[in-house]
């Protein structure tokens, strides 16, 4: 199996000076680098081009250093090119599996046993039939407008093209958010072109998946990144967490009644996203087309240089 290459930022404060006068300073920057022999007048160089500035005159950097760290966006960065894969962004599901406390587990029975299909076969074939009872939020699931309204469009009506190898802009926020602030704002995703991708939010909730602490404190899209969201006309939104919405605040949905809509695909419960490069992937999510049906698992899948 190969491993993506090792990825580099640098982290600094700075003081930037314009020749038509004026400046800006910045404590505590982070900046996704190319690679890890890169001089202090190079990183400049790639800040400018991040932050969009025009008649730049001096970029002064204080305290920097440059460390190991997954790249998180930063434009004009494009790194190494990585190795191909394709990467399982999906939990298994098992009998027991508790996705969203409060939602039944899954059941798994046999409808045919191995050894009662002896007697239907020819000797030495042998199956196995088993009937798995769900709910269709359960492991990673994608949910379709009818999820949210009687009119929307059904898991049967969705169209191939708009589930399968999608541009994949994923913002790793593990840094963004805290138990204080657990929303994730517009702000925070305005920094690229998303219209057409799969905005992937991974906050890296999805390590507590089976325990109590995952269906309380996660975190989630606010009601103004929901709208920013669809009014960049993304395809689809996914997150590693409990919920797109704050399950906490009532029983109010602003993220997925905005997102869903607008058609926007929602897809919760991922994970691994942490080693889905920022830019460059594809996005992959489809369920069953189940007609009458809103929301269903999904094998989500993430493709990584030449694997796609």
């Amino acid at each position: 199996m190969t491993t993506a290459s090792p990825s580099y930022r640098a982290h600094f404060d700075f003081t930037i000076s314009f020749a038509n006068g004026g400046g800006m300073t910045g404590e505590g920057f982070r900046l996704d680098l190319p690679g890890p022999d890169i001089d202090s007048d190079a990183i400049g160089a790639l800040l400018v081009r991040h932050l969009g500035l025009a008649l730049v005159s001096a970029v002064e950097l204080q305290r920097l250093r440059i460390v190991e760290e997954a790249h998180r966006g930063s434009r004009g960065v494009e790194g190494s090119a990585p190795s191909p894969r394709v990467i399982d962004l999906s939990h298994t599901i098992e009998a027991g599996l508790v996705t969203y406390p409060g939602l039944p587990a899954p059941t798994i029975t046999p409808h045919l046993t191995r050894e009662d299909s002896r007697s239907k076969y020819a000797q030495g074939t042998e199956f196995a039939m088993d009937i798995i009872r769900m709910i269709g939020n359960t492991g990673t699931y994608l949910d379709s407008p009818f999820h949210r309204y009687e009119d929307g469009g059904d898991l049967a009506s969705l169209e191939l093209s708009s589930l399968v190898g999608l541009t994949a802009e994923v913002f790793h926020l593990h840094d963004a958010w805290s138990a204080e602030r657990r929303g994730i704002e517009a702000v925070t995703l305005a920094d690229r072109e998303l219209r057409g991708a799969a905005v992937l939010l991974d906050t890296g909730w999805s390590e507590h998946l089976g325990t109590p602490e995952y269906g309380r404190g996660a975190p989630f899209l606010t009601e103004e990144g929901a709208r920013f969201l669809a009014d960049a006309g993304v395809a689809l939104v996914g997150i590693d967490s409990l919920n797109i919405d704050d399950t906490e605040s009532g029983g109010e949905r602003p993220a997925h009644s905005i997102l869903l809509a607008a058609g926007i695909h929602v897809v919760e419960h991922l994970t691994r996203l942490s080693e889905v490069p920022a830019r460059g992937a594809r996005f992959t999510a489809a369920p069953p087309a189940v007609r009458g049906f809103g929301t269903f698992p999904v094998r989500a899948f993430a493709t990584v240089g030449d694997a796609h």
